[in-house]
């Protein structure tokens, strides 16, 4: 169980999200009611087009929920304007995607540089990326670099604004499983050693093992929510 004395960092009741195509209404979700707390590693899992991403895009501020309420910490994101959703996602959210968006023609510290620069309270992007074991490959350019490693970049700048939640969609989508269990373990350090509230979306029941919760959607829906007693560590993973 989550420890009733930990912080409620997203509070989400009755959430649904409608999309308009035309004559067609896809309904992405269906009413979802869900919790994160501080600190906590969580994994979503569940097949393409469960609503996932849907639900990330919501938390993280890059959406908007047709109905239903949302909550950060004090803070309503239901009824936050646009402005008010840019400043929240600048600095409180981290993301991280299955592509990772790097600027080609920048180092792999000037990538991160990028974020620390508007950020409130940032960290040294040498910092950050010595947190994901890449301070050896500061003036790397991304085509210097590995798929893994541009990732670990990728999660060096989500990080480096020293966001309260890093929320990752895919981010081993588009690695091996050798490579993947590595960035794994990078986002694995992040949470425990900045306690960072950590979401990571994936449809690999195996990543399921690392969290402290693994929340399972189906067809825009919360089917299930399991509470891992023993956490494996990411090298203890295969797929």
């Amino acid at each position: 169980m989550v420890d009733p004395d930990r912080q409620l960092v997203f509070q989400a009741r009755g959430v649904t999200k409608v999309y308009d195509m035309g004559e067609v209404q896809v309904h992405a979700l269906r009413g979802v009611d869900l919790e994160l707390y501080a600190g906590e590693l969580v994994v979503m899992l569940g097949p393409s087009g469960s609503g996932k991403s849907t639900l990330l895009n919501i938390l993280g501020g890059l959406d908007t929920a047709t109905d239903g309420f949302v909550g950060y910490l004090d803070s309503d994101l239901t009824r936050a304007s646009q402005r008010e959703l840019t400043e929240f996602r600048r600095h409180h959210v981290g993301f991280v995607f299955q592509f990772y968006n790097l600027i080609p023609s920048l180092t792999a510290r000037e990538n991160v540089a990028i974020v620390t620069e508007i950020a409130r309270d940032p960290m040294t992007p040498e910092d950050a990326l010595a947190l994901v074991e890449l301070g050896d490959r500061l003036d790397h350019f991304p085509s210097q670099l590995s798929g893994g490693q541009q990732q670990r970049v990728a999660i060096a700048r989500a990080i480096a604004k020293n966001p309260q939640v890093l929320l990752c969609d895919e981010p081993t989508g588009a690695l091996d499983s050798e490579t993947g269990v590595i960035v794994l373990e990078a986002l694995d350090r992040v949470n425990r050693e900045l306690g960072t509230t950590t979401a990571v979306i994936t449809h690999n029941v195996t990543i399921g093992g690392m969290a402290d919760r693994v929340i399972k959607m189906g067809d825009g829906k919360v089917t299930d929510v399991l509470v891992n007693q023993t956490k494996k560590q990411p090298h203890e993973m295969h797929w």
